[in-house]
């Protein structure tokens, strides 16, 4: 009777050891370049959050921004795809190497509105999941960042005034087009542009400088062009090793979290760009937010130019995306 009792307990040890071991949370960290105060940022900070109440704390979603992991954009799809870091929130602008694909969002002058940019996503979606598939990994969320605009130095006053700028740009396609109108553009990842501006290689930037990237711009450029040059988009995406760890309940409330969170990016433009125009108000800056009519069609121009050429080199899939979109634009 003794050692009966000494194997019922040991039985009840293991299975105490099981329900532990199960128990133990599942940590996922999120690299980001970008700040925690950036709208892709709070979208991280957003998903972790639904995703601790959706699963009830078994998934930790560790946000890692402002590039603290020591990764620039693109270099964060690799990390999560060699299983470095779980997840990663990448700017799409840094993907073009990868695939012309990639830069759809970014393209310039396609997107006038926010509303636009969510049916050119929409038509792109399924092309995006599958890059990101082929890469071993998920896509579980989007985040659109308001209009890119230049910041400057000095005031864009004409088409003349854009010969005089060294201009942060943020994919071979914008390259491409202020490569036809500036002194010089050099695509470079955001966390890298404050030395730049410091050793005076750069004079101009676009960007939104949305959140606590519009706080490190404007201690050097103190001008903003509202060209709404694109509204481009940050993937959140998950390695597939990773996701396919977890059971199908668990990857069913994270999906649910990952929808909602995009929900929430969405929701969040509505309002973004004129709260963040009166913070860089406050804090000195100039806006102009109608340029001279002769740099909207200088840059419209180098645009149209851009955008044929990487029609070219991304194909007729990319093209379909197109006229799905055209089917999908708001009425």
């Amino acid at each position: 009777m003794k050692r009966l009792w000494v194997v019922v307990g040991l039985c009840f040890a293991l299975v105490a050891l099981a329900i532990g071991a199960r128990a133990e949370p599942i940590v996922w960290q999120v690299v980001n370049e970008y700040p925690a105060t950036s709208i892709a940022g709070e979208g991280d900070a957003f998903f972790a959050e639904a995703v601790k109440r959706k699963t009830d704390g078994r998934i930790t979603v560790q946000p890692v921004p402002d590039a603290k992991s020591g990764l620039r954009s693109r270099e964060q799809l690799k990390a999560v795809t060699d299983g470095r870091f779980a997840m990663a929130d990448t700017f799409a602008g840094a993907l073009g190497e990868e695939d012309p694909v990639f830069l759809i969002s970014t393209l310039p002058f396609v997107t006038p509105t926010a509303a636009h940019a969510r049916a050119l996503y929409e038509a792109a979606r399924p092309l995006y999941e599958q890059l990101f598939a082929a890469r071993k990994q998920k896509l579980l969320y989007v985040t659109p960042w308001p209009p890119s605009g230049i910041w400057s130095a000095d005031r864009i006053t004409g088409a003349a005034a854009l010969r005089g700028l060294k201009i942060r740009t943020y994919d071979s396609t914008s390259t491409d087009v202020f490569a036809q109108v500036s002194a010089a553009a050099h695509n470079i990842s955001f966390a890298d542009v404050m030395p730049k501006l410091e050793a005076g290689e750069l004079n101009a930037v676009l960007s939104s400088g949305d959140g606590g990237a519009g706080r490190k711009l404007w201690t050097r450029l103190p001008y903003f062009s509202q060209i709404t040059y694109a509204i481009p988009l940050s993937f959140g995406s998950v390695s597939l090793d990773a996701w396919e760890k977890l059971d199908d309940g668990t990857r069913a409330a994270i999906e649910e979290a990952a929808r909602e969170t995009a929900d929430h990016q969405w929701d969040a433009m509505v309002g973004r760009v004129a709260r963040n125009y009166a913070v860089m108000r406050d804090n000195g800056m100039t806006i102009d937010e109608h340029p001279p009519l002769d740099v909207v069609l200088a840059l419209a121009t180098a645009g149209t130019k851009s955008l044929i050429e990487w029609h070219g080199r991304a194909g007729p899939e990319a093209a379909k995306v197109f006229e799905d979109y055209r089917g999908k634009l708001p009425h």
